[in-house]
């Protein structure tokens, strides 16, 4: 890949980083790439979350897009997911999506989804930065000159087809719904009450600037607080452009992506609804949830960390379910790409179809102590030559042996090198982690 996407997109600090400009050249270079030629006029769908810079940033991209003859069917303020159901659903040859999903507000990126609503592989990327590069391309005039088209219903079709997924209903359940004040702030709350839950939304005011601000999938502590305080069920955490979720459980317990994907795994596999025995997930699995898997004699494929590259492989193996310990989860059956508000609606309904607790699907998993630490680096791209870092790392790897993991990666998206333990107890793990942080400080800071 080039310099100018990273794991998920194109992302910076909106007008810095991100600008107008270059907002405007990738609308024109998507529609070169994305479309071919005798196709007519391409049409692609553009969303964004709730960040102030959104707006801008939606009006050059827009801009770029129909200087270059295509059709942009705006969608408005809508998760991620949704862009790439509405790509599909209207007949798009593309998708836009104007978020940088759990960063701060000052941040903003813009990312693409294909015909078939997937993210775009690597070579298709590097041939829109090649052509951001360059200054020629198609100006067409006239009638040829692409058009803006607002999307009607967006909202509720997507809704539709999140409800039309749902194994079952959510009645006389209590649950909390942190909408991180962002994308999911309006679709989020009302899905859940279309399946019967009574539901506290919370953190679904968003004004431009408090998207992920100390709330979300990023943090859900603060949901889990909320969970205990209201009496309730359970709850789910979104990111700000919703394609991640994390619960709760009534005793404010916090269910991460693994327990998940594991629940899930293991009941596509009672079923004999799981082709393979096959089940994706990424280094960063928690040791417990490859235990669990290996247990039930299914399969776990590992990638690097990228909701993308999980999708590529699932693909590649014909799994129907995979994910991240974030809280992308992929339910390939029902969509192209991971989707907060689906995983909330599988794993809540998987709940209450068997007629247990949320607490008692996550238990099926042992969740190992892990400690994650992230350390601010000038250049998260000199990691791979420090040696002083993966010194410390294999002192740590000796001393836990077999009895845990130690992954240490950059950051794909921020100037941050992300620091992973597992051990038998958190202060092990905690103990090893700060060592290896040390070390990445000191060459790296």
């Amino acid at each position: 890949m080039g310099g100018l996407f990273g794991t998920d997109g194109v992302r910076g600090v909106a007008n810095r980083d991100l600008t107008g400009t270059l907002a405007l050249d990738l609308g024109r270079a998507a529609v070169i790439a994305l479309t071919e030629p005798g196709e007519g006029r391409p049409k692609i769908t553009v969303g964004r979350d709730t960040r102030g810079s959104g707006e801008f940033l939606e009006a050059a991209l827009v801009a770029g897009i129909c200087s270059a003859g295509g059709d942009a069917l705006l969608l408005g303020v809508c998760p991620t997911p949704a862009v790439a159901f509405h790509t599909v659903d209207l007949g798009a040859q593309a998708g836009a999506v104007i978020s940088a999903s759990h960063n701060p507000a000052e941040y903003n990126g813009i990312k693409f989804f294909g015909p078939g609503g997937s993210k775009l592989p690597d070579e298709v990327e590097d041939e829109i930065e090649q052509l951001i590069a360059r200054v020629d391309g198609p100006r067409p005039e006239g009638r040829a000159v692409g058009r803006v088209h607002p999307s009607d219903r967006a909202e509720e079709r997507y809704l539709g087809h999140l409800l039309s997924s749902a194994g079952g209903s959510l009645d006389g359940m209590r649950i909390v719904v942190d909408c991180a004040n962002g994308a999911a702030w309006s679709a989020a709350p009302e899905l859940l009450r279309r399946l019967g839950a009574d539901v506290i939304p919370i953190n679904d005011r968003p004004d431009g600037w408090n998207i992920n601000e100390g709330c979300g999938a990023t943090v859900p502590e603060v949901l889990a607080k909320a969970v205990v305080e209201a009496g309730a069920d359970a709850g789910v955490a979104h990111d700000g452009d919703a394609d991640r979720a994390m619960f709760a459980d009534h005793q404010g317990n916090v269910v991460d992506g693994d327990q998940v994907l594991a629940a899930c795994a293991l009941a596509l596999h009672e079923a004999g609804e799981l082709p393979g025995s096959v089940v994706v997930s990424t280094v960063m699995a928690n040791l417990g949830f490859r235990l669990c898997m290996e247990r039930a004699g299914i399969r776990m494929i590992e990638t690097k960390v990228g909701d993308r590259y999980v999708l590529e492989e699932m693909h590649r193996s014909g799994a129907v379910l995979g994910g991240e310990q974030s809280g992308h989860v992929i339910f390939l059956r029902h969509a192209t790409t991971g989707d907060g508000l689906l995983t909330g609606v599988q794993f809540l309904t998987l709940a209450t179809r068997k007629g247990v607790t949320v607490a008692d699907l996550a238990g099926q998993m042992e969740k190992f102590p892990q400690v994650l630490l992230n350390v601010e680096v000038s250049d998260r791209g000199g990691l791979d030559s420090a040696e002083a870092v993966w010194a410390a790392v294999r002192s740590a790897e000796g001393a836990l042996g077999a009895r845990g993991r130690v992954l240490v990666r950059a950051s794909g998206t921020e100037p941050l090198v992300r620091v992973m333990v597992e051990a038998p107890t958190e202060e092990d793990a905690r103990l090893h982690a700060e060592a290896i942080c040390g070390a990445v400080r000191a060459s790296l800071g």
